[in-house]
């Protein structure tokens, strides 16, 4: 581990660092289509560069995530959040965390970092419209429940 790491969390077990050097060693023979690994020297953190797909809202941007691998990755799902600043869009909070199952109740071990990284885009790219932090601001006063553009509302399990 680096010294960018954060000082309480955990070294990586021999699974995860394993398991995380083949899937390095993948990406890098064959990265996902709009996405490019940042070189670093620490495995535990990894940020990706996303670029948004032709023909979707966020055609052309270009956004970083930040994966960090926990100590007992893949039994445990990564931490994936957009670093500042994170598209506007109404599964995104303005702190760049990401509102999507695979990141926590409906996680796999069989999922990797490729398959995380193309269903973050998927969501991206089924956007309908961009959402301001104003159609937003009315979550936690309703109880988890989102003002859509349109006036409807959707109900979000992330905190």
């Amino acid at each position: 581990m680096t010294s960018s790491s954060s000082p309480s969390r955990k070294a990586l077990s021999k699974i995860a660092c394993n398991r995380l050097q083949k899937e390095l060693a993948e990406w890098q023979l064959s990265p996902p289509a709009g996405f490019k690994h940042k070189v670093s020297d620490n495995l535990q953190r990894w940020v990706i560069e996303v670029t948004g797909a032709a023909g979707t809202l966020y055609a052309g941007e270009t956004y970083q995530l930040q994966v960090d691998f926990p100590e007992h990755y893949p039994m445990e799902a990564p931490q994936v959040i957009f670093l500042n600043p994170a598209p506007m869009h109404p599964h995104i909070y303005s702190n760049g965390h990401i509102c999507l199952d695979i990141l926590y109740d409906s996680w796999s071990p069989a999922m990797t970092v490729s398959s995380v990284c193309i269903s973050i885009l998927s969501m991206l790219s089924s956007s309908p419209a961009k959402w301001t932090m104003t159609a937003m601001s009315g979550t936690a006063a309703t109880g988890g429940r989102r003002r859509r553009p349109d006036g409807g509302s959707m109900t979000t399990r992330c905190n």
